[in-house]
């Protein structure tokens, strides 16, 4: 007997879905553009079933079950008192709806019931998650619950992420012919070194081509990522939160959801990926939360760091209004006692010594001169020499009589807490309300060692509190942004962008080291909220040097702002923040709506290149970044794809090295005059790069002819 057949379309992929006893995907890729029945589509893909192993063949379902024969990893690993072990789910009603089918299923005898949903959108992303519920009269443990995706035997290669502190989003690849890859991530958050997404695709997948199907799982905790290979060939992806022991423990009429796993294939390599992922991102998950242009910032941090003088900072507010700025954000060290990293974190109050006057005249000033005032929290972090620390040593993230490590001279406080949460929000909420604060830069610098509530493993609770907190404020505030920092890049997923606006992708503002760390990021996120700022000649971080010319462009291309004092900046530096905040307003429009494109260039060791293109291919911004020494005394061709290929264009350099004629005899002639050429030949033929110092970068702009 035939298994039913269910379909969800995008408009470049598909999902088939197989259910008889399980739910199975049968296929997962490109678009299908001709019919087929649901006879056809079981039985051309039944597998053959091989001798010396069991008798029957064993789908990899949705949910693989050790019940059924499913020898890798399961879907769900759990007990009743070391009972119901080994759950057998049979499927009792499936439900499709638009872009939309719903799976229940029950085991009568453990009393679970699983509900998985799959979602595949107009942008071709697919979402799917599981909930499980106790329906029974005892309780049950569960230790494991993921969502699990088969792929095609072709995907045999991941490219993964890793990174630390001032380090992220840096790419790794794996190809996979036996055993599998696995990546966890135990440090409480997102974390800076296992961003939770991968990309799988046919060994050799590029930027513009090949087969890819990307995969994200939306949560702020700890997490693993998994492909496994089994015996017989297949492959499967499975994505879950990473529960501690005994923190998940569903009480009769309870239940819990995976969280979301985001996936999205592409037959045009990693750009077509990205492009589904960002469109995403914009219509459904920001959607007319960033309607407004998403104002150029200057943070105070790396200006003033801890030296907090009011009449001093509205002299910094006044230069940056006058370079262009539209956000002026006060960081650390604006509340009580706090003149260094070791104190004061939960002390939420201003420091009357640096402040005697409060800050009501600071925001006046800032809003008077037409921009808009940010201040920066840690909430959810508290220091030992503290005055919150010494009344509540209680509050805190941890199991009592166990002295756990600091991180950064902090700890975290238990949000689970309902006092601490109270006293958190009345205190954010305290200067939402009492000021006319338009921006809240919301840090988390440590990692989570031994997250206890009531003595019981709590790191999935504390998420799930951080975020029920951070809802309560948003609908309080809803017209405050937060951006969402954790030490730079630590806390970077989906499911915090439904609730902030912007992220900060590092501390690192060595221009150098962002490109690689935005190049990273921007597989899965547009460019209007990755924070990208110009920092100081000389790095903070790395303790190099680079132009303005290098540390502009790579600014450019994200949520563009300043880390730096103004008072102290030269006229002529001043004058060249503004060319580059002139620059970013007016290439705004295109760069936070169109089409990103990672450039594959000949040199792939020493340049980088990103184009964003509009959406109706009427022009695009482009910059060419030479990373190292070339490899060659030539640095071969720039091609630029997304444009129309019938049409007309002209190139025209916008920018480029002050010093850029005095290392050849000559550069390529478009550099020197504008050139016409069509879309088709700028995708397919290009023009000859430049040949240029190593970090050092080129922008150019792409126009409609006529």
């Amino acid at each position: 007997m035939s298994n039913e057949i269910y379909t969800l379309s995008g408009e470049q992929s598909q999902l088939i879905l197989s259910v008889g006893e399980v739910a199975e995907i049968l296929y997962y890729g490109k678009k299908l553009h001709h019919g087929f029945s649901s006879h056809n589509a079981s039985s051309a893909l039944r597998r053959a079933i091989p001798y010396g192993r069991l008798d029957v063949d064993v789908p990899v379902s949705l949910n693989p079950q050790l019940a059924r024969g499913s020898f890798g990893s399961p879907g769900l690993e759990g007990h009743c008192n070391g009972l119901n072990w080994s759950p057998e789910f049979k499927i009792v009603c499936v439900e499709q709806k638009d872009h939309q089918i719903v799976v229940e299923s029950c085991d009568e005898r453990a009393k679970l019931k699983l509900t998985i949903t799959l979602k595949l959108d107009q942008y071709d992303v697919l979402q799917v998650s599981q909930t499980l519920n106790n329906y029974g009269d005892k309780g049950y443990s569960v230790t494991r619950f993921a969502n699990t995706v088969p792929l095609p035997e072709r995907a045999n290669e991941v490219l993964s992420y890793f990174g630390r502190w001032v380090k992220e989003f840096q790419q790794t690849r794996t190809v996979i012919s036996a055993a599998g890859f696995i990546q966890e991530n135990r440090r409480g958050r997102t974390s800076h070194e296992h961003y939770p997404a991968l990309m799988l695709g046919k060994q050799g997948f590029s930027e513009q081509e090949g087969e890819v199907w990307g995969a994200h799982l939306a949560w702020s905790g700890n997490h693993r990522m998994r492909v496994d290979v089994k015996a017989d060939g297949r492959r499967l992806l499975q994505a879950e939160a990473l529960y501690l022991p005994g923190e998940i423990y569903l009480q009769p009429q309870q239940s819990i959801t995976t969280p979301t796993l985001y996936m999205s294939y592409s037959n045009t390599g990693l750009n077509g990926m990205s492009d589904h992922f960002h469109q995403h991102v914009r219509h459904e998950i920001l959607g007319n939360r960033v309607a407004k242009p998403r104002p150029v910032h200057l943070n105070t941090w790396e200006g003033i760091y801890f030296q907090h003088d009011p009449d001093y900072i509205m002299q910094m507010a006044t230069e940056a209004a006058a370079i262009g700025v539209e956000r002026f954000i006060v960081d650390d060290g604006w509340f009580k006692g706090r003149n260094d990293d070791t104190s004061s974190l939960g002390d939420w109050f201003i420091d009357a010594d640096k402040y005697p006057n409060g800050i009501a005249g600071l925001i006046d000033h800032v809003h008077q001169l037409g921009m808009e005032f940010g201040l920066w929290f840690e909430p959810e972090m508290i220091n030992k020499h503290s005055d919150l620390y010494s009344q509540h040593l209680d509050w805190l993230l941890a199991v009592a009589d166990y002295d756990q490590p600091t991180g950064r001279h902090q700890y975290a406080l238990d949000l689970q807490n309902p006092k601490v949460s109270a006293y958190l929000f009345e205190r954010l909420d305290h200067f939402l309300s009492q000021y006319d604060i338009d921006y809240v830069k919301w840090d988390m610098n440590r990692e989570i060692v031994q997250p206890g509530h009531n003595d019981m493993a709590a790191g999935d609770g504390q998420v799930h509190a951080y975020y029920e907190l951070v809802d309560k404020l948003v609908e309080k505030h809803p017209d405050v942004d937060i951006e969402s920092c954790a030490a730079g890049g630590g806390r970077i997923d989906y499911e915090v962008l439904k609730r902030t606006h912007r992220f900060w992708a590092s501390d690192n503002n060595d221009a150098l080291e962002r490109q690689q760390i935005q190049k990273g990021m921007s597989y899965f996120f547009p460019p209007e909220v990755m924070g990208a700022h110009i920092g100081a000649e000389h790095s903070h971080t790395t303790r190099r040097t680079h132009t303005l010319s290098l540390r502009g462009i790579t600014a450019l291309f994200g949520h563009m702002g300043l880390e730096l004092d103004p008072v102290k900046t030269s006229d002529e530096d001043k004058r060249a923040y503004r060319h580059y905040v002139s620059l970013h307003k007016q290439w705004r429009p295109l760069l936070h709506t169109g089409r990103t494109y990672r450039l594959t260039l000949d040199d792939e060791c020493a340049q980088q290149g990103v184009a964003v293109v509009a959406p109706d291919q009427s022009n695009a911004l482009v910059s060419i970044t030479q990373l190292a020494m070339s490899t060659y005394s030539l640095s071969g061709v720039l091609r630029i794809p997304g444009l129309n290929e019938e049409k007309l264009y002209r190139i025209d350099v916008l920018d480029k090295p002050a010093l850029l004629d005095d290392i050849v005899n000559c550069q390529p002639e478009w550099m020197y005059q504008p050139v016409e050429v069509t879309g088709e030949w700028l995708a397919q033929v290009g023009i000859a790069m430049p040949l240029m110092d190593p970090e050092s970068a080129v922008l150019l702009a792409i126009s409609l002819i006529g």
